[in-house]
């Protein structure tokens, strides 16, 4: 068969690099290898179970898809049954209260004087179609100077742990709800809650397991010959394509599609030219989990995950974790809470009191009181955790994704691609399948080059 006169390898067993395998094996191919440095599959993707039987996600994850074959993947992967279905209830903790998500259509939540400066600022914002030079910039001209003072900015500035003026505007997209000013002031009047926006309205998370099960359970539908666990990449010669493993091993291909973060892929590659100044951005997150005795507090019962602007608290989002299946915690009366807190070299964080530091803030927000019962503390960090939407991130993207390709070599994935509106796992995985049927059949990969069309379109 054609395919199979086609040696590819596969670098990383996540979303993207899982995608590619079983697209692979679908299509009936035998010609391929999966190399994974870790001993298990799911990258950022994997779940984690404490000492104390509670589970743990690295980070809120939440599946959603703009894919029918994305669809049919994740049901072949966790049949039915095994997933836990889900409206999404996202807040802002703001002013000592809870407002729902997105803030800019939920203003009337505010105390009056800030409503009020909200809405004189969004009423008078200039948000045209000018190129906006910077994302901070983008903000402004988009809201008005209330909701950018009250929530965009200090929010923004915790999440992406980068100052605002050096993030691009490419990404917004789907993913931040230009306000309607009608419908804004029509929810004023009518003291209306408006949750409707987003794309992920509903989701579904695995009933067992996290949302590493899903990916395991994919890794294990593929023929086991085929993964290599504990086999970290540490050298790449793109002339000769050969790779060189930690363990010794070396091994030929002819098209490689890595996910591997591409700022480290370019220094382990012989025969790809790098520029002294070419930096790729990205921010590390550290995840605090807290296991607690007895129920969620009647406020908690129903909410997915919160935003928190403010500076009474380190993290940028908290999960309610236990809501989205009751077997994140052991059997009893448990239930969890996960943080998140941003890191980057502008954002340093100080790891041996961010626990500490992190109970403190869920005791100020109101997430749990003094005498709730903390029965297990948890903490995971990620280097690699969100591909940041830097100033110069779309001209070294064009520059070294062609090059590379030039070479066989597909960066993709959520870091190999470096494209935070393209790197959820729906995404991820599809790319993984397009960079396949281009390689094999040379169709186009929608999801890398055409992301504002998948993010907007129903894609079969």
């Amino acid at each position: 068969m054609m395919r199979d006169k086609k040696k590819i390898v596969i670098i990383g067993a996540g979303p993207c690099g899982l995608g590619a395998a079983w697209r692979l094996h679908e299509l009936g191919a035998t010609n391929y290898e999966v190399f994974e440095k870790n001993a298990y599959a799911g990258g950022l993707s994997s779940s984690f179970v404490d000492e104390k039987g509670f589970t743990w996600d690295i980070g809120g994850h939440v599946l959603f898809s703009h894919y029918d074959y994305f669809d049919q993947v994740m049901e072949t992967a966790i049949p039915g049954e095994g997933w836990v279905p889900h409206e999404r209830e996202s807040w802002i903790w703001i002013k000592n209260r809870f407002i729902p998500y997105p803030l800019q259509y939920n203003i009337g939540r505010l105390p009056e004087k800030d409503m009020v400066e909200c809405l004189v600022g969004l009423i008078h914002c200039s948000e045209d179609n000018l190129q906006h030079a910077n994302f901070l910039e983008w903000i402004l001209h988009t809201f008005g100077e209330g909701i950018a003072k009250h929530f965009f900015i200090p929010y923004n500035k915790k999440v992406w742990a980068y100052p605002l003026e050096e993030l691009s505007v490419q990404w917004t997209g789907e993913r931040v709800a230009v306000p309607d000013v009608k419908r804004v002031i029509d929810n004023i009047m009518q003291e209306k809650d408006d949750c409707s926006w987003g794309p992920n309205n509903t989701f579904r998370f695995p009933l067992y397991g996290g949302t590493g099960a899903i990916w395991r359970s994919l890794a294990e539908k593929l023929p086991q010959e085929k993964i290599h666990f504990n086999s970290e990449l540490i050298a790449l010669d793109a002339e000769k394509r050969i790779l060189k493993f930690k363990d010794g091993r070396e091994e030929h291909y002819d098209y490689l599609i890595t996910t591997i973060p591409i700022d480290q892929l370019i220094l382990i590659t012989a025969g790809i030219s790098s520029g002294k100044k070419d930096r790729f951005v990205y921010s590390s997150s550290n995840i605090i989990g807290i296991g607690l005795k007895g129920e969620p507090p009647e406020k908690l019962r129903t909410k997915c995950w919160m935003y928190f602007p403010e500076d009474d608290n380190p993290f940028y989002r908290v999960t309610v974790f236990s809501n989205y299946s009751p077997n994140n915690v052991p059997e009893g009366r448990y239930w969890s809470l996960m943080g998140e807190v941003s890191e980057s070299p502008q954002k340093p964080v100080d790891h041996d009191h961010l626990v500490n530091e992190a109970m403190q803030g869920f005791y100020n927000t109101c997430l749990i009181e003094k005498n709730t019962p903390v029965v297990s503390t948890w903490s995971c960090r990620a280097e690699y955790a969100y591909p940041t939407p830097f100033l110069r991130r779309d001209e070294l993207l064009d520059r070294y994704l062609v090059d590379l390709q030039k070479n066989n070599i597909y960066s993709r994935g959520r870091f190999g691609a470096w494209k935070y509106e393209c790197g959820n796992q729906d995404h991820a995985l599809m790319q993984g399948v397009e960079a396949v049927d281009h390689i094999l059949f040379g169709t186009p990969e929608l999801t890398l080059h055409y992301p504002s069309f998948v993010n907007t379109h129903r894609v079969r």
